[in-house]
């Protein structure tokens, strides 16, 4: 695969006018009669973010050729579902800081997070129904389904020091992967799409969504926090199991493996210069890059069983440029 780091935009840069389209759906089906409701979610949206899952959804349907005017429609469905997501999130994780800004909780409050996180999920299924397609339900309120089982997975593994590398790809596979797996399902099938190929871009999707979690864990532990937008440490904070840690638990030494463990169990960020140095001299790094790659290289075999052309030329170069993303 080869990248272009110093461009990441390059691959979305085709679908720009398709993403203006879903920027003034999202603006008018944010309008409610109740004022804090836009004022809440116009603020975590317009904190910017990649878009990735929508991109997905327009890039599928670009692939297959599908142009019609429900693919912008659905595209901000997944960008409603995926922000109530982050408002939940930042309730749960006590988080103060998202893409280098304040998250709404800390802005509005707990429970004005909490409440328009539900608004934009039922906001959602409204403009589902829009769609007039008992499949693209389907799919997605099983989505929203399975990304509410993988937060509770999440939940009872905080501070699980035992939990193995399966029990981690269970929980980043439903909470993350599921609504970018959905998202290029939903444009296979405006497309008319065969039920083989729905399989392929679901696989995309899902290879793409966890190779993006595995690379925001590695990030945890190397990363620019002025530029990630978030503070170092969050994941050890609040005493998630990531694989940097599982990779490094296996690889060091008896007395390396508790300061981890013990930095997991009490969420200690006092220990967290200690737990870094342990996790880049193990080459737990390189342990989970490599997974990343894997999972990015996956995602690339199922685009290139797409038909060939400029959208499927992008999905392909997304999955490349991936491993290369620094926020």
């Amino acid at each position: 695969m080869q990248a272009n780091p110093s461009n990441p935009a390059l691959p979305l840069s085709i679908i720009a006018p398709d993403m203006r389209e879903v920027d003034q759906v999202i603006a008018r089906r944010l309008q409610s009669g109740v004022p804090l409701i836009g004022q809440v979610s116009r603020y975590i949206i317009a904190a910017g973010g990649k878009r990735l899952r929508p991109a997905l959804l327009l890039l599928t349907c670009g692939a297959l050729g599908f142009r019609g005017e429900q693919r912008f429609n659905l595209a901000a469905v997944v960008e409603f579902i995926h922000t109530a997501t982050l408002l939940h999130d930042d309730v749960v994780d006590d988080s103060a800081l998202r893409r280098g800004n304040a998250t709404a909780n800390e802005m509005f409050g707990n429970p004005a997070s909490v409440l328009v996180g539900d608004f934009l999920y039922s906001r959602a299924f409204q403009m589902m129904v829009d769609a007039q397609n008992m499949r693209v339900m389907e799919v997605l309120a099983d989505a929203t389904n399975v990304i509410a089982e993988g937060e509770v997975l999440q939940l009872m593994n905080m501070h699980n020091a035992a939990l193995d590398e399966a029990g981690y790809l269970q929980v980043i596979r439903s909470k993350t992967a599921k609504l970018f797996e959905a998202s290029a399902r939903v444009g296979a099938i405006l497309a008319g799409g065969t039920s083989q190929v729905e399989e392929i871009c679901a696989d995309y999707g899902q290879a793409i969504g966890t190779a993006f979690q595995v690379i925001d864990d590695v990030l945890d532990y190397t990363g620019d926090a002025a530029v990630m937008g978030k503070s170092l440490g969050d994941d050890l904070r609040e005493g998630k199991t990531t694989l940097p840690l599982i990779a490094a638990m296996q690889r060091g030494t008896d007395e390396q493996r508790n300061i981890i463990k013990t930095a997991i169990e009490t969420g200690g960020v006092a220990m967290l210069d200690e737990v870094v140095a342990i996790v880049r001299t193990t080459g737990a790094l390189d342990v989970a890059r490599l997974a990343a790659t894997q999972e990015a290289q996956r995602a690339v075999v199922a685009a290139k069983q797409l038909p060939p052309g400029p959208h499927t030329e992008c999905l392909i170069q997304l999955a490349a440029q991936l491993l290369a993303r620094q926020s």
